[in-house]
Order: structure tokens, then sequence, then C-alpha cells
């Protein structure tokens, strides 16, 4: 089946359960039927001039892929609205996107209050005006025809961390494919259940949860939000035996209350990314559930994927065309080198960009010519994301190209050192990222989440065999809780921004010195502490303070 419409009607004769939320169970067929009457309501609704576009603004709920799966039949394009953006920012995702409808639910309204929407349509659900609109639909039959694999499916926002958000486009013969794919990749059956308690209108959720279970007939089982302390709990309740996760999701799970029935449950496998090897590790001894981390940029052009016998701490081996190369002068790092403590040996050479040379699925940003040029440069696909490839071809993640640092003239990683403080004990959750050294390049500082103690973190530091001479935090901000965005990534832009002038208690190692101390307003304010670049300047937490 070439569309996602094929998928949807494909379901139309089975009746087996398909769709869990809360008290709520739909069948296959009941989803499909739905579908279909959503369906011929779209067409009614949206007008003939410009783009069929509509925008969902909604947690995990049935109407989510009630809707996608609307869209699909009807060959419009969903637009997965960000319930955590605001103001003009909200009403720019909007209308930036051309949506001619907007399908809300009521608790999202006051998000709507006050926003200038020309063209937009609103469709609230569960109100008595839904209701009437969907009754002459309910003995719609789903169509594939009116649909074709070109046709553009979802529009998705990536990462506005510089800058305003870019809405990539998946059409319905890319999601279809990645959903065939990951099915094939994990065995998907149609008794399997996913669990979806990442955010829909992120693009892992629907292309990487809801899309294989839809392509193996698999059911799906809705979160409305995700909630660590209620995630085992759903797994045991919904039987789920598949899930997927992004950012520091895991580091949550795991840091709720061990219970002796932990692995009393019939999950499988989790994929994902960001989770971290100790993490991961830490997960499977706990719960039984070997987690799969993936590499794949949202927008389709690059991905690798674990296979057995890549080493630990790698992420997979690189496909053909997919080469490490120096942003600057565009020529192929050198193999990374590693000693026998695994420490690597020439990070300043061997960490660059991840590009694929090769052809691939990448479809462009919707209205943003400047944002593709900058993407396909010299007509290959530029990732964003940094990495290193050893000798064998297998890529180690070293983290956003906005997360590289320079320390005394040598580049570091960001991710590369998260891995290593993520051993200290008690640490919940960690962040290291750049802030500017008083005179030229970079200072290391990391944000801790989880207990602290400055003389044995100090010795920690010491006993690490792989943690290299530059790369011992200057800095460390102890926080209650990460920053998170909407897909639970750490915010790092912000913390970037704030720096060492933040609210909460930072300690550092002055040059020279290995043991931590509490950053004073002094401190802050010495020669030895840069003032370079911009912060947000905030003065609170630099006085002592218990914890």
């Amino acid at each position: 089946m070439e569309s996602v419409a094929e998928l949807v009607a494909a379901r139309w004769d089975d009746h087996r359960p398909g769709l869990w939320c809360e008290d709520l169970v739909l069948s296959h067929h009941e989803i499909a039927a739905g579908a279909a009457a959503r369906a011929a309501l779209l067409a009614d609704l949206l007008p003939p001039q410009g783009p069929p576009h509509l925008g969902v603004l909604l947690d995990n709920t049935p109407e989510f892929p009630l809707w996608l799966s609307a869209a699909a039949l009807a060959g419009a394009a969903v637009v997965g609205v960000n319930p955590t953006r605001r103001g003009p920012e909200l009403a720019r995702d909007i209308l930036h996107t051309e949506c001619r409808l907007l399908i809300a639910e009521p608790a999202h309204l006051p998000l709507l209050r006050g926003l200038d929407l020309p063209g937009v349509r609103l469709l609230t659900i569960g109100t008595e005006e839904y209701d009437a609109l969907l009754a002459p639909y309910a003995d719609a039959r789903p169509d594939p025809s009116r649909a074709r694999s070109a046709d553009r499916f979802l529009l998705y926002f990536t990462s506005g961390s510089t800058g305003a958000p870019k809405a990539a486009i998946c059409t319905q013969g890319r999601l279809a494919a990645a959903g065939r794919s990951l099915a094939g990749q994990f065995s998907v059956r149609p008794d399997d259940v996913h669990y979806v308690c990442m955010p829909m209108f992120h693009g892992n959720a629907v292309i990487a949860d809801w899309a294989p279970a839809l392509a193996a007939g698999a059911g799906v089982a809705l979160r409305r939000r995700f909630s660590a302390s209620g995630f085992l709990a759903d797994v045991r309740r919904y039987r789920a035996t598949y899930f997927t996760y992004v950012g520091r999701a895991i580091q949550y799970v795991l840091a709720t209350e061990p219970g002796p029935d932990d692995r009393d449950h019939v999950l499988r496998l989790g994929f994902g990314t960001e989770a971290g090897v100790m993490d991961a590790a830490a997960f499977e001894r706990r719960f039984g559930v070997r987690l799969v981390e993936g590499y794949g940029s949202s927008e389709g052009g690059a991905a690798v994927q674990w296979t057995p016998g890549t080493p630990a701490g790698a992420v997979g081996r690189a496909a053909p065309g997919l080469v490490v190369l120096d942003p600057e002068s565009g020529a192929e790092c050198p193999p990374a080198e590693f000693d026998a403590a695994g420490r690597l040996l020439n990070g300043d050479t061997a960490i660059g960009e991840l590009v694929n040379r090769a052809p691939n699925p990448f479809e462009g940003y919707w209205r943003n010519p400047a944002a593709e040029a900058e993407r396909t440069r010299e007509g290959w696909y530029w990732t964003g994301d940094l990495f290193c490839r050893d000798r064998a071809g297998h890529l180690y993640f070293a983290g956003r190209a906005d997360d590289r640092l320079r320390v005394d003239g040598e580049n570091l990683a960001a991710a590369m050192i998260e891995n290593i403080l993520a051993r200290y004990e008690g640490t919940a959750a960690v962040a290291v990222y750049a802030v500017p050294d008083p005179v030229t390049g970079d200072q290391v500082m990391a944000a801790l989440a989880g207990d602290f103690a400055p003389e044995s973190f100090a010795a920690f530091l010491r006993a690490q065999p792989d943690l290299g001479t530059k790369m011992a935090p200057r800095f460390v901000r102890v926080v209650e809780r990460m920053p998170v965005t909407a897909t639970n990534k750490i915010h790092r832009a912000l913390l970037r921004g704030e720096g060492v002038r933040c609210a909460d208690p930072v300690w550092w190692r002055p040059p020279g010195e290995r043991a931590y101390r509490r950053l004073t307003a002094e401190d802050a304010e010495g020669p030895l502490v840069s003032t370079r670049g911009p912060s947000s300047v905030r003065r609170q937490g630099l006085e002592p303070r218990t914890r």
C-alpha cells in the first residue's frame, strides 16, 4: 500500500480493538468509520482555494488519530499545533502553515483568545456544533481513491531554538513507507499494542509509533500527556508491547520509585533517541525491556540504524552516503581514535557535521526556501548534528551543531561529556553546554538535576578514565528539574542564555583548582568569569543558600 489512506481503509473490516484511551475503546472498524465521516466533513468545510491544511490543537486523545486518518482519506495535510506556544508565536505557526480549519479541544481554547487568525475556521470537539456537523456523515465509508502517495500529509514543526520553527513536509508515501519499514524492523504484529505517550503534534509519535501500528494493523493506546509516574500503570493496563520516547523521558521514568513488580508487564521494546547508554542499561535492568536508540533527522534526510555488534556508545554503522564533514572546509573528518579507556583522542579533528550525500527522502519545508537551501547545500543533506566516525564506520553522536564547545583550542562534544557525567550517583538528568571564556572560546558548564555534593563530584571526575583533560565542567548548575521543551528535550537554548547568572545555585572550579565551591556575586563579576555574549543577566541565586 503506497498511501496512508490505503492503510486506513484496509482496517474497515477489522473489528478487533484498535484504540484505547482511558476508559474508551474503539475497534479498528470504528476508527475507519470515524475517519470516513470526518473526511467527508472536511470535503465540505475546507475552502477550494488554497492548500488543504487543517491545524490540530489537541492532546493525545482519540480525536487526534481520527483526524490524522480523516486527512489521509481527504488528501489533506495535518499541522500539529504545539500547545506550549503562546500569543503571536502560536498565531504565527497557524498562519504560516495556512491552516483553513483548526480543530481544538475546549481546554486549549484560552490559548486562542485575542489571536488574530483571519481565514481560519475554528471547530471545537465535544460541542453541539461539532456533533451536529458530523452527524450527516455517520454512514460514510473510507474511500482512499481521493488520496495519492505524493499528497502532503504532515506539516510538523522542528525545533525553534535558533529562530522560528520550520514546518517540515511529510507526504503520505513517505509516512506509509516509514511505517512499513519500522513495522518490519521491529517485527510488529497485529496483536501488538503501541503506547503513544509522546505528544502527537511532534513527528516522533506519529512517524515512529502511530505509523508502524497502522501499517501492521496493531493497536494504539494513548496517554493524553506524558507521565513518568503513570508510565508503568498504563503499560500494564493496555498490555502495551512497544513505545517510543524522546529527550529525557527515560530518565524521568527511572526516577520513579522502584517496585518488586517492575517487570510485571508484556512490554518488549522501546525505540527513541537521547536516552543515553547508562539510562538504557538501567532501564533494561529494572524493567527487562530493551531500548533501541536510533538516529533520524526529523525531516527524513538522514537515518542511522542500530545493528547487532554496534559498539557501546555508537548509534550504528554509517550507511552508504553518510559522511562526517568539517562544516567550514567541507572536507571529510579523519576517523575517530579512542584509547583503551574509551577516551576520544582526536575530537578536535574527528568531530564534524553528519551529511548525507546519497539520495534521501527530505521533502522540504513549507514556504521556507532559505531553510531548505541551508539544509541541502551542494545537493547534499546537512543534518545540523555533530558526529564522529571510527575506522569501522560506526557513528557516535556528539550533539547538535550548537552544542559544540571549543576549549583551549580543542573541539569537544557535549553529548560525550554528558554520557560521562550521567554516571555520577544520584544524577537524574544532565545537560552540558558552552558558556563564554573570559579571553577566547568556551568554558564547559553542566546543569545537573539530582543529588550534588562538590567533594564527591570532584572525586568522581578524577576517577573517570575517559574524561579528557578539557572536559571537566568549570561550572555546575544544580536544578530541581531540568527545563525541557514540549517534546521532553532539554531546553539548551534557555540554559545557554542564562549561563551562570541564573536563579539556581551554581558551583564552580576556578582555573588551576580541582575543588568546586559556590559561585558568589563577586565571583560572577570577577575577571575569571566571562560576561561576553548574550545572557539573561539575572542576578538572583548567586548568593549562598542551603540546598
